[in-house]
């Protein structure tokens, strides 16, 4: 076994990882990244995924995804309908326990989509702000991913205390908040 502090600086170059993979669209390197059952030292023909080491992801305003096929399955759709999207990483936290580690940071997403008309490169930038659970185990081939939770972040947009709240740090009427 290797020692705690080289544990949490593999856990994190594997969390770094997900996220450059996700901003340059690498759908091949997502996908490595995620925990098999082959990883597990189970024989994927004869898996029930209920017994051991089903991956799970929530994204921002979805249901539970469960099993490799609807969580990777959702990583395609995201990238197919994203043209740009870039993580700012903050609050990063990493916590290794035997072969699992927790990592917990806020994303601070740049994200972009289709060109509003023809010729333009990009469409409007948005921002987000989302908190996120990342849940490691450690395989033979390395850190990989056994589960992804993301919840957005209600950001309080006025100075005197208003209730007054915007989803994802975006003010509908003026965008992202600074």
């Amino acid at each position: 076994m290797s020692a705690p502090h080289t544990d949490v600086e593999q856990v994190e170059a594997a969390n770094t990882a997900f996220y450059e993979a996700l901003e340059r669209g690498d759908f091949e390197e997502v996908s490595s990244l995620w925990l098999t059952p082959t990883d597990l030292g189970v024989d994927e023909p004869y898996h029930d995924p209920a017994d051991s080491g089903v991956i799970s992801c929530v994204h921002p305003g979805w249901p539970v995804l469960t099993g490799r096929g609807e969580v990777l399955r959702s990583y395609a759709l995201i990238m197919a309908n994203t043209d740009y999207i870039q993580f700012f990483l903050t609050d990063v936290h990493v916590s290794v326990t035997g072969d699992t580690a927790l990592v917990t940071c806020t994303e601070n997403i740049l994200s972009g989509g289709p060109a509003p008309e023809e010729g333009a490169e990009l469409g409007p930038l948005v921002g987000q702000l989302v908190v996120a659970t990342n849940v490691f185990r450690r395989t033979p081939s390395g850190w990989k991913l056994w589960s992804h939770h993301a919840s957005p972040v209600l950001a309080e947009t006025d100075e005197d205390g208003d209730d007054d709240q915007h989803v994802n740090g975006v003010d509908p009427d003026n965008g992202p908040l600074a």
